[in-house]
């Protein structure tokens, strides 16, 4: 077996050489005049220079819907794929509602520019950590935010939440003078819209005794719930042994192999 894999590997090593990969930076993807928006509305665009029609990841950091900044991480580079990292507005300078557009507006400067960096606008996966995946679940499911900028959110190839609270997010409570282990679900709450003709979706959490704020369970009654209602293509993964911060590091590896299955 040892011997095949190796044999596989070399035969695969010549493609991954040759494949060139170029980034540009700070790309304005909204036209608003909002000073802040101006500063944060920025999207990074790391691509094969070789390829045409290539699978498309649109990133969404982290940092509690409060910090972060956009990042490609390693693990996306080198691997085929248009990498699309966008920052986006922060709380409390800015409204959830300001942030969740900004989010749309970042999926649909993609759907309409992405070819130009050789990707496809067939084979877009919205992927994202921890508040990343809060956004794109609710801007994915909640149709209304990428109508506004002409984008069926159905048209998207899959959703892949890293660890996305699916509850309404624990910093919008707080400003409700809500803690954050008291639940709400809300009309910013993933879970007010699931439904069964939403893209694939592919729910990655870390270890349910590791996870922030009992996570784990929020995604899988949030993958249960989607059974239900009758959606066919999604699936739940737990990496065990990691928690909220380092569960993306093995959950890479799920993402792209879910992107080879679903635009190949």
């Amino acid at each position: 077996m040892k011997q095949v894999i190796a044999t596989i590997f070399s035969l695969m090593l010549p493609i991954i050489v040759q494949a060139q990969y170029q980034q540009v930076n700070d790309i304005p993807y909204t036209v608003s005049s909002d000073a802040y928006a101006q500063e944060r509305c920025k999207l990074d665009v790391y691509y094969p220079t070789n390829q045409k029609d290539a699978p498309v990841v649109v990133w969404f950091h982290g940092g509690g819907i409060e910090g972060g900044n956009k990042h490609i991480d390693e693990q996306l580079k080198n691997s085929g794929l248009v990498v699309v990292a966008a920052n986006y507005r922060l709380l409390p300078k800015a409204h959830i509602d300001d942030i969740l557009d900004d989010a749309a507006a970042a999926v649909a400067w993609t759907y309409k520019n992405i070819e130009k960096y050789g990707g496809s606008h067939r084979k877009i996966v919205v992927a994202g950590h921890s508040a990343g995946g809060y956004l794109l679940d609710m801007i994915g499911l909640d149709k209304k935010w990428l109508a506004k900028y002409g984008v069926d959110a159905d048209s998207l190839a899959a959703l892949v939440p890293f660890s996305g609270q699916c509850i309404t997010h624990y910093n919008i409570r707080k400003q409700q003078g809500i803690p954050p282990l008291q639940a709400t679900i809300d009309k910013y709450a993933p879970l007010t819209y699931v439904r069964p003709d939403a893209p694939p979706m592919i729910i990655i959490s870390g270890d349910r005794e590791l996870e922030l704020y009992g996570r784990y369970e929020e995604q899988a009654y949030f993958w249960r719930m989607l059974k239900l209602v009758g959606h066919k293509d999604v699936t739940l993964y737990e990496m065990q042994g990691y928690d909220h911060g380092n569960m993306p590091h093995p959950a890479y590896y799920i993402l792209k192999q879910h992107i080879k299955r679903l635009t190949k």
